[in-house]
């Protein structure tokens, strides 16, 4: 056993079994922690976005004050718990997403600030989260997780792709990075090596290597890793008993031929456990490290989400009387109830992470989870974007702050992820339309 301890700290801590590999998550028995950290044990700064498409509710996302006394509105009373933790920044914008287009080209650029392409060209430039995920790619085994819970649109707005409003990950100028919409299949992307393999579970493929890791570490990190194992069980349970129940409606053939053309991509039945297995499997990924950047694209900027679970105001039903996207422009109670619903799933993982501790730190302290949307409000407001930042980057980011930029010479979107990459080890002259970093990030 000793000769697996030492393949598993020599490079990258791995659980393998077969068609299987899992990483293991931080531990302090463990000196090594990827190619970077030979001389430290240390866990890694995670970065994931949050989009929430179409804007929030003009009178209700502001937040005033410091730390615990920080107060907020009714958009963001879920983050309550999180205050210390979090910076509300306002006033930032993305100069190329003022030139037209509305919602694709409000959305194409927001992660990278590049010119876009009109006339159906698909043409913007590399994100940050990309960046940063070319950064860790020989570090972990999913350079980047790219996750959302409404499939793309191909179709074209004011003269630009609708594909820009579909993505917010950017491999390359002319590539969004695949966007996956299943649970299932997001999950196995994380953990299997052989994806043709779905009947076996993945922690029964490492359990016979794990035990004999357990009997080779502290206390504490037995303790580590019992809990993280009995996470990567849930999730499977979790997803294994909404495919049983028919929650999860993607398209699935039922012949060993089709007997009638392929339907269009189903999209799961009930939005709010979509929402919830996503951000499960964001923890998840985090966790293990199996990745250390994840962007969730809760829905497109040009939604066609229903919300059937949210009772609606008029106390007949669910809203699901109008797609998000139409709700956004009538900024009533109703879309502030949409509002609300999101940044939920924002708290939720917070609450997860905050939960998991890495060291003198806990997950959430060192990740930096970003918020946003392309727009301020469902009227096309973008001359300031709405932004939220929770976790302190491994202690390097300062928190319980609200960070005001209106008026100030630098308030580029761009400069704020400058300063965020910086705290991943990437270190650029140049990012999108900035040289320089944002002061106080």
């Amino acid at each position: 056993m000793q000769s697996v301890l030492k393949s598993l700290v020599s490079r990258r801590a791995f659980l393998r079994g077969v068609g299987v590999t899992m990483a293991l998550p931080w531990m302090e028995s463990l000196p090594a922690w990827g190619t970077e950290a030979k001389n430290t044990s240390n866990p890694p700064v995670r970065f994931a976005c949050l989009f929430s498409g179409n804007g929030f509710h003009s009178a209700e996302w502001w937040a005033k004050g410091e730390g615990r006394d920080m107060q907020l509105g009714k958009v963001l009373e879920s983050l309550h718990p999180f205050r210390e933790k979090m910076n509300f920044i306002r006033g930032l914008y993305n100069a190329e997403a003022l030139i037209g287009g509305i919602h694709s080209c409000q959305t194409g650029n927001l992660l990278s600030g590049a010119h876009l392409a009109p006339g159906g060209e698909i043409r913007s430039g590399t994100s940050c989260d990309q960046v940063i995920a070319q950064h860790y790619r020989e570090q972990t085994k999913v350079p980047s997780l790219v996750l959302g819970c409404e499939p793309s649109i191909a179709a074209i707005h004011k003269n630009y792709s609708m594909v820009y409003s579909s993505h917010i990950s950017w491999s390359s100028p002319t590539t969004p990075t695949p966007l996956e919409v299943y649970p299932a299949l997001a999950f196995d992307r994380l953990f299997r090596d052989d994806v043709g393999r779905a009947d076996q579970s993945v922690l029964d493929a490492v359990l016979e290597e794990a035990r004999g890791l357990r009997n080779q570490v502290s206390r504490s990190d037995q303790r580590r890793l019992d809990e993280y194992l009995s996470s990567v069980r849930d999730v499977e349970s979790q997803i294994d008993r909404a495919g049983k129940a028919g929650r999860l409606q993607g398209w699935r053939p039922t012949l060993a031929a089709p007997n009638m053309p392929r339907p269009a991509d189903g999209m799961p039945q009930d939005i709010d456990q979509h929402m919830r297995l996503m951000c499960d499997i964001l923890v998840l990924a985090f966790q293990t490290d199996t990745t250390r950047v994840c962007t969730l694209k809760l829905n497109n900027d040009h939604s066609s989400l229903r919300f059937p679970n949210l009772a609606a105001s008029s106390g007949k039903g669910g809203i699901d009387y109008m797609i998000h996207h139409l709700l956004s422009h009538t900024n009533g109670a109703d879309w502030l109830k949409v509002n609300q619903f999101f940044t939920q799933q924002l708290a939720y993982i917070a609450g997860r992470l905050n939960q998991i501790q890495e060291g003198e730190r806990t997950l959430l302290d060192n990740s930096m989870i970003m918020f946003c949307s392309s727009m301020m409000t469902g009227g096309h407001d973008n001359n300031q974007l709405p932004v939220v930042l929770l976790g302190q980057g491994g202690g390097q980011l300062q928190a319980g702050r609200v960070l005001d930029y209106l008026g100030k010479p630098n308030r580029k979107m761009c400069s704020l992820y400058l300063s965020l990459m910086d705290k991943t080890g990437v270190r650029l002259d140049r990012f999108g339309d900035s040289t320089e970093r944002l002061g106080e990030v």
